[in-house]
Protein backbone atom coordinates (compact mmCIF):
# COMPACT_ATOMS: atom_id res chain seq x y z
CA UNK A 1 0.00 0.00 0.00
CA UNK A 2 1.69 3.39 -1.12
CA UNK A 3 1.98 5.94 1.86
CA UNK A 4 -0.70 8.17 -0.43
CA UNK A 5 -3.35 5.31 -0.19
CA UNK A 6 -2.81 4.97 3.84
CA UNK A 7 -3.30 8.94 4.16
CA UNK A 8 -6.84 7.87 2.01
CA UNK A 9 -7.56 5.54 4.72
CA UNK A 10 -6.97 8.21 7.52
CA UNK A 11 -8.84 10.83 5.60
CA UNK A 12 -12.07 8.25 4.90
CA UNK A 13 -12.03 6.89 8.76
CA UNK A 14 -12.16 10.08 10.22
CA UNK A 15 -14.86 11.98 7.46
CA UNK A 16 -16.82 8.77 6.44
CA UNK A 17 -16.39 6.23 9.22
CA UNK A 18 -14.01 3.35 10.92
CA UNK A 19 -11.80 5.75 12.93
CA UNK A 20 -10.34 4.19 15.93
CA UNK A 21 -11.33 6.61 18.47
CA UNK A 22 -15.10 6.50 17.66
CA UNK A 23 -18.17 8.39 15.34
CA UNK A 24 -16.53 10.00 12.06
CA UNK A 25 -18.00 13.47 11.24
CA UNK A 26 -20.48 11.83 8.76
CA UNK A 27 -21.48 8.73 11.90
CA UNK A 28 -21.99 11.89 14.00
CA UNK A 29 -24.11 13.99 11.40
CA UNK A 30 -26.57 11.55 10.37
CA UNK A 31 -29.82 12.35 12.04
CA UNK A 32 -28.90 16.05 12.31
CA UNK A 33 -32.08 17.97 11.03
CA UNK A 34 -32.11 21.32 10.47
CA UNK A 35 -33.01 22.83 13.52
CA UNK A 36 -29.89 20.99 15.71
CA UNK A 37 -27.26 22.30 13.24
CA UNK A 38 -29.00 25.75 13.46
CA UNK A 39 -28.92 25.51 17.46
CA UNK A 40 -26.52 27.57 19.56
CA UNK A 41 -26.60 25.41 22.80
CA UNK A 42 -23.28 27.31 24.06
CA UNK A 43 -24.07 31.28 24.18
CA UNK A 44 -21.08 32.84 21.70
CA UNK A 45 -19.91 29.53 20.53
CA UNK A 46 -20.55 28.28 16.93
CA UNK A 47 -23.15 26.29 15.45
CA UNK A 48 -23.11 22.77 14.04
CA UNK A 49 -24.11 24.35 10.72
CA UNK A 50 -21.17 26.69 11.06
CA UNK A 51 -18.90 23.79 11.71
CA UNK A 52 -19.49 22.23 8.68
CA UNK A 53 -19.70 25.07 5.93
CA UNK A 54 -16.27 26.41 8.14
CA UNK A 55 -15.09 21.95 7.33
CA UNK A 56 -16.40 22.83 3.63
CA UNK A 57 -14.04 25.92 3.52
CA UNK A 58 -11.13 24.16 4.75
CA UNK A 59 -11.54 21.23 2.54
CA UNK A 60 -11.61 24.54 -0.63
CA UNK A 61 -8.65 25.94 0.89
CA UNK A 62 -6.67 22.33 0.97
CA UNK A 63 -8.00 21.85 -3.31
CA UNK A 64 -6.78 25.42 -3.40
CA UNK A 65 -3.09 24.46 -2.96
CA UNK A 66 -3.22 21.23 -4.32
CA UNK A 67 -3.88 23.67 -7.68
CA UNK A 68 -1.16 25.80 -6.55
CA UNK A 69 -3.01 28.73 -5.44
CA UNK A 70 -1.32 29.59 -2.13
CA UNK A 71 -4.53 32.44 -1.50
CA UNK A 72 -5.53 31.94 2.11
CA UNK A 73 -9.52 32.06 3.18
CA UNK A 74 -10.41 35.32 4.19
CA UNK A 75 -12.50 35.59 7.13
CA UNK A 76 -15.58 35.35 5.54
CA UNK A 77 -14.56 32.16 3.64
CA UNK A 78 -13.18 30.35 6.74
CA UNK A 79 -16.64 31.18 9.12
CA UNK A 80 -19.32 31.62 6.78
CA UNK A 81 -22.90 32.72 8.25
CA UNK A 82 -25.16 30.27 7.89
CA UNK A 83 -28.16 30.15 5.50
CA UNK A 84 -31.93 30.40 6.12
CA UNK A 85 -32.53 28.08 7.67
CA UNK A 86 -34.23 25.38 5.35
CA UNK A 87 -34.13 21.57 4.97
CA UNK A 88 -32.91 22.23 1.10
CA UNK A 89 -29.87 24.94 2.23
CA UNK A 90 -29.29 22.18 4.98
CA UNK A 91 -28.54 19.30 2.63
CA UNK A 92 -27.01 22.02 0.25
CA UNK A 93 -24.35 22.07 2.73
CA UNK A 94 -23.57 18.50 3.72
CA UNK A 95 -23.94 17.81 -0.42
CA UNK A 96 -21.01 20.24 -0.68
CA UNK A 97 -18.76 18.76 2.11
CA UNK A 98 -19.05 15.81 1.03
CA UNK A 99 -18.81 16.61 -2.62
CA UNK A 100 -15.36 18.33 -1.84
CA UNK A 101 -14.14 15.84 0.39
CA UNK A 102 -14.82 13.05 -2.36
CA UNK A 103 -12.48 15.37 -4.76
CA UNK A 104 -9.87 16.00 -2.11
CA UNK A 105 -9.18 12.48 -1.58
CA UNK A 106 -9.30 11.71 -5.11
CA UNK A 107 -6.82 14.32 -5.34
CA UNK A 108 -4.06 12.84 -2.42
CA UNK A 109 -4.32 9.59 -4.16
CA UNK A 110 -3.33 10.92 -7.38
CA UNK A 111 -0.45 12.97 -5.67
CA UNK A 112 2.98 11.94 -6.41
CA UNK A 113 4.52 10.66 -3.10
CA UNK A 114 8.13 11.88 -4.15
CA UNK A 115 6.48 15.43 -3.56
CA UNK A 116 5.03 14.12 0.23
CA UNK A 117 7.81 16.01 1.74
CA UNK A 118 8.19 19.22 -0.32
CA UNK A 119 5.94 22.44 0.73
CA UNK A 120 2.32 22.09 -0.98
CA UNK A 121 2.62 25.83 -1.54
CA UNK A 122 6.04 28.14 -1.58
CA UNK A 123 6.80 28.45 2.09
CA UNK A 124 4.20 26.65 3.26
CA UNK A 125 4.28 23.14 5.16
CA UNK A 126 4.70 19.73 3.68
CA UNK A 127 2.04 17.95 1.41
CA UNK A 128 2.48 15.28 4.09
CA UNK A 129 1.85 17.61 7.07
CA UNK A 130 -1.17 19.29 5.05
CA UNK A 131 -2.85 16.20 4.28
CA UNK A 132 -2.74 14.85 7.86
CA UNK A 133 -3.71 18.23 9.30
CA UNK A 134 -6.54 17.64 7.45
CA UNK A 135 -7.61 14.55 9.30
CA UNK A 136 -6.65 15.90 12.40
CA UNK A 137 -8.66 18.97 11.57
CA UNK A 138 -12.11 16.97 10.91
CA UNK A 139 -11.36 14.82 14.01
CA UNK A 140 -11.42 18.32 16.19
CA UNK A 141 -15.03 19.39 14.79
CA UNK A 142 -15.68 16.47 15.00
CA UNK A 143 -15.81 16.15 18.88
CA UNK A 144 -16.77 19.74 18.62
CA UNK A 145 -20.22 18.39 16.97
CA UNK A 146 -20.37 15.46 19.11
CA UNK A 147 -20.57 17.70 22.29
CA UNK A 148 -22.87 20.40 20.45
CA UNK A 149 -25.57 17.28 19.71
CA UNK A 150 -25.40 16.37 23.60
CA UNK A 151 -25.49 19.90 24.60
CA UNK A 152 -29.24 20.65 22.14
CA UNK A 153 -30.86 17.81 23.17
CA UNK A 154 -29.59 18.45 26.82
Amino acid sequence: MSETERICGQMQSAFSGGAWHGPALLELLAGVGVSQAAARPIPGGHTIWEIVLHLAATQMLLLRRLDGDATGLTPEEDWRPMPGATEENWQSTLQTLNEREEELRHAVLGYAEERLTAPLIEGGSSSYNNFHGHVQHTLYHSGQISLLKKASTA
